[in-house]
């Protein structure tokens, strides 16, 4: 019999073929065993009858506890009772290896915090299987994207001299007789070198912020897909934002829709996730927050729930442009119409999901990138390589960084940033 896996089964109803996976579930009624089998692709019914498989056989498969690995060899047959429409009718089980234990995730209401301890075998619960299958879904989109544009990966590194992002959230290592590096907080400095090489360049990989914040939306390590271009000025940045995005969404919706459903997402909220995506300044937004009664004055950044009161008047995501000059990072290109500000967005999600790309045109001019870096009080000379981008061949440049995990939790429909990475590292959480 050919081996094949669950998600292929539909392509062989009527035929004998062989499974190899896991029991996630089992019950027996008289002389017949139904198993709920997983191989990592799908899942599915089988149904083990006595009068097939003989007496014996039958006693020990309607003893086999969950998460013993098994290959069945049966008949694909269509079923609309059972999930997914498909069934396997058993001719043989063979048992490759019994639990030693019993399978400590067995009920429904466990504990988050028992559950991510045992995140090496809750991996293998439905939902979590759906959600990562999604994740997957969502990382195939980002690549395909730049692939179709003709866009240059480029792997920056994880071990940096160099700050990228505020300096009080870094994690510090001494790297043999060097001295001080930082675990990468971006690869967009990096990014910005190769962009004036190859002209368009993107990267997909982890970050790390040493925030000791506990919210739904924060991870310690998390997955970025960063992008930089040569000559794009701002409009062109918020164009290729919306374009990445819809492309996203779209990609989901016609190769994930399984998944979303299982999660019980509303599909009709993200089918409205087209360009263009409507925009407002920092300061409209600012005027809009103080009429709804928040207290916030111009210059102070965004929290989560002033995010969320942002992108409620909209069904789609939105971008808040223009923010002060001195709440962003040093590299931003003040705005040449208003240098208080700078040429920059942030793209929040609707539905309360927050910010899920942060971007900017880049400073390209050196005396001015200088002078931000003496006003971040920032050592020159970690920036002299950065530096020198402006002396040769500068010229006007954009780019911004996705948050996977964030994204994907928005697409979902999930309630917290945790479950949308493998293994997540959190504040209190580097266990498994």
């Amino acid at each position: 019999m050919e081996w094949v896996y669950i998600e292929d089964l539909k392509d062989h109803i009527g035929e004998s073929v062989e499974l190899r996976g896991w029991v996630w579930r089992s019950r027996s009624s008289g002389k017949i065993s139904f198993i709920n089998f997983r191989d990592g692709t799908g899942f599915v019914q089988v149904v083990v009858e006595r009068s097939t498989i003989g007496d014996e056989k039958f006693k020990s498969v309607k003893k086999l506890p969950m998460e013993t690995s098994l290959i069945i060899r049966g008949k694909v047959r269509e079923e609309k009772r059972a999930p997914g429409g498909l069934e396997i009718l058993a001719e043989d089980v063979e048992v490759v290896s019994t639990p030693i234990e019993p399978y400590p995730i067995t009920k429904p209401d466990h504990g988050i915090d028992y559950l991510f301890d045992r995140r090496h075998l809750w991996l293998r619960s439905r939902r979590q299987f759906h959600i990562l299958r999604l994740r997957d879904k969502v990382i195939r989109a980002i690549r395909e994207f730049y692939w179709k544009r003709n866009f240059v990966l480029i792997d920056t590194p994880i071990f940096t001299g160099a700050i990228g992002e505020a300096a009080g959230n870094l994690f510090e290592l001494d790297y043999f007789d060097y001295g001080k590096v930082y675990l990468a907080q971006t690869g967009q400095l990096y990014l910005e070198a190769a962009a004036l090489a190859f002209g368009k360049v993107y990267n997909l990989g982890p970050t790390f912020r040493a925030e000791k914040s506990k919210t739904r939306r924060h991870l310690i390590e998390f997955w970025m897909n960063e992008a930089e271009v040569a000559y794009y000025e701002h409009e062109d940045n918020l164009k290729l934002q919306e374009d990445l995005v819809s492309y996203i969404v779209k990609y989901v919706l016609e190769n994930g829709l399984e998944h979303l459903e299982f999660l019980k997402r509303d599909i009709k909220r993200l089918e409205k996730v087209e360009p263009p995506f409507p925009r407002i300044t920092y300061t409209e937004a600012v005027k809009f927050l103080q009429k709804k009664g928040f207290d916030i004055e111009w210059g102070d950044d965004f929290g989560g729930d002033e995010e969320t009161a942002i992108a409620e008047q909209f069904d789609k995501p939105v971008f808040v442009t223009h923010y002060p000059r001195k709440a962003k990072a040093f590299y931003m290109q003040p705005d040449p119409e208003n240098p208080d500000v700078v040429l920059c967005d942030d793209l929040l999600a609707p539905e309360g999901y927050g910010e899920i790309i942060g971007a900017s045109q880049r400073i390209h001019d050196y005396d001015l990138l200088v002078e931000r870096i003496k006003e971040f009080n920032l050592p020159l000379e970690a920036y002299d390589w950065y530096l020198d981008l402006r002396k040769w061949g500068s010229v006007p440049h954009s780019g911004f960084g996705l948050g996977v995990e964030r994204t994907i939790v928005w697409i979902a429909g999930l309630e917290h940033v945790r479950e949308a990475i493998p293994f997540p590292r959190t504040l209190y959480r580097v266990h498994p």
